[in-house]
């Protein structure tokens, strides 16, 4: 199935049901009104949903209307957990590497992982909006999992199947801030300000083969202002799987329905890839040259992250946004 939230004027949006090549889309309220009312119920209401799902595939529902990425929120407009990993330890390795840093052997055993700020998410083709350039704007194109309720304690082999639905995410990151926060010794908070996820969440049969060993087995397409930025595999390189990220996340806390697991930034040792996200480019121009040359987004930068089938086709609809000055 593949399913979004569209922006009625209320907080969580109005859920709806997409066709499996974004054309078409019904509303469901006689099945659930919002996504985090299905999550509640999965069990209950995805059997329903699937049957109404077949028959807008096949055209033979009377309401359905033509499908608009630009009326959608996120996904889970707001949710009660996001939090993302770093599973690429490949990003992580350079990260250090371009400060002269040694990276603890514990990193490819124990996942990085932060909790981030789940209140209010920008929308899909929202502008992100930030008060000043000097903070160091960066994108972060990243694959997220919603979960419905996970136990604490969830053993790695249990935990693929309370994963119900897959995003596309753009973490934004103010990377200017981020040394000053890390120096505290206390963690991550004005840097990463709200993130925005991709218009349609799916189910990872929608993957059609490409979702194996709890990855996504397709590119992750960014361009920035128009330019193809980067286009990993985001099944390549990926030490930790979504069934380990959740598993180390649930290891003291149980997870509620509707939590969002991140990647983190998609990345790739095969360099010809390029990047999912200003940093990686820059911490590889200071190992080459010494310094980065590549500047971090200002006012008017656009970023687009999408991922498409082996027929390219667009699967979860693209996140397309432009950087612009926070007036207040």
């Amino acid at each position: 199935m593949k399913l979004a939230s569209y922006d009625n004027g209320r907080r969580d949006g109005q859920l709806m049901l997409v066709s499996k090549d974004l054309t078409k889309a019904v509303a469901v309220p006689a099945i659930a009104h919002t996504m985090q009312q299905l999550l509640d119920t999965w069990d209950l209401l995805q059997p329903q949903l699937q049957e109404l799902y077949e028959a807008l595939n096949a055209g033979m529902l009377d309401n359905a209307v033509e499908f608009d990425e630009a009326k959608c929120l996120s996904p889970l407009p707001r949710a009660y957990q996001w939090a993302d990993g770093s599973a690429y330890v490949n990003h992580v390795e350079l990260v250090r590497k371009a400060r002269g840093a040694e990276m603890p052997e514990t990193f490819w055993t124990d996942p990085l992982v932060y909790q981030g700020g789940s209140d209010c998410f920008i929308a899909p083709k929202a502008d992100i909006e930030l008060a000043s350039e000097e903070w160091g704007i960066d994108f972060e194109s990243e694959v997220a999992v919603i979960t419905d309720d996970v136990p604490m304690g969830i053993e790695t082999a249990s935990a693929a199947e309370h994963i119900k639905l897959l995003m596309l995410v753009n973490d934004v990151s103010l990377r200017n801030l981020i040394p000053a926060e890390l120096a505290k010794g206390f963690g991550f908070f004005q840097a990463k300000p709200s993130s925005s996820f991709s218009p349609v969440a799916v189910t990872p049969d929608e993957l059609d083969g490409k979702w194996q060993d709890s990855k996504v087995h397709l590119p992750l397409i960014t361009h920035l202002n128009g330019e193809l930025f980067g286009q990993p595999n985001c099944g390549v390189d990926m030490t930790f799987n979504f069934s380990q990220l959740i598993s180390h996340f649930a290891k003291t806390r149980p997870l509620g329905a509707g939590a969002i697991i991140g990647s983190g930034t998609i990345s790739n040792y095969d360099r010809s890839a390029g990047s999912s996200c200003l940093a990686e480019t820059r911490m590889l121009e200071t190992i080459a040259d010494g310094k980065p040359s590549t500047s971090f987004m200002r006012f008017g930068d656009r970023v687009r992250i999408e991922m498409l089938d082996e027929n390219q086709q667009s699967i979860f609809g693209s996140i397309d946004q432009q950087v612009v000055q926070y007036k207040g």
